[in-house]
């Protein structure tokens, strides 16, 4: 098939699509793209944490490795495109230039773009971040929640909330879909009917 074109069983062709999972931290991001990856074979979870920890150093916080592992996030999306295959990207971006790098990605590998943001109530997103490092040991998690408490705690994350809503509407064509604590399964439907 043609570049961004990949056949079905049906012998029709739909375009290639990277989708943009965008969202405070502990909104689901990371569960709803791995739900989705997994109920479609071939289309890649590109946690940007999950990059960013196999680079060595990732736990100092004296070293900033995420001009490492950026690149790599790029390199395997732009890769994962050209082959024909879909690309969830589950990752807060509040900078307008940092969503429309990926855009501009998508569209040189003849894809589609679509943006999704997962939203809660401010407050509960706050908490939603809180309750997620008390009730797991994943040494990133960990990691997280000690930079956010460092850096202002539940005032960062409401600045992140407030920047999100402000990138929103610079984006009027992103599809927002609500995020309820615990609900995954209602969650990802949501997700599955906002996506064409």
């Amino acid at each position: 098939p043609e570049r961004g074109l990949r056949g079905r069983s049906d012998q029709t062709l739909t375009v290639t699509r990277l989708v943009h999972l965008n969202g405070t931290p502990a909104i689901g991001k990371s569960t709803l793209a791995a739900r989705h990856a997994d109920r479609h074979p071939g289309t890649l979870n590109l946690d940007a944490d999950t990059v960013h920890r196999l680079v060595g150093g990732w736990q100092d916080e004296e070293t900033d490795t995420w001009p490492v592992a950026w690149p790599l996030v790029r390199a395997m999306a732009a890769t994962h495109l050209a082959g024909g295959r879909d690309v969830m990207l589950p990752q807060f971006f509040a900078k307008l230039d940092n969503i429309t790098a990926f855009e501009r990605l998508a569209h040189d590998h003849g894809a589609d773009f679509h943006e999704v943001v997962l939203l809660d109530e401010r407050a509960a997103s706050i908490e939603r971040f809180d309750r997620r490092a008390r009730d797991d040991d994943d040494p990133w998690i960990r990691h997280h929640h000690r930079l956010i408490g460092q850096r202002g705690g539940p005032v960062l994350l409401g600045k992140m909330y407030d920047e999100l809503l402000a990138v929103m509407r610079q984006r009027p064509d992103a599809v927002v879909v609500p995020s309820v604590a615990g609900a995954v399964e209602q969650t990802y439907e949501l997700l599955v009917n906002a996506l064409p």
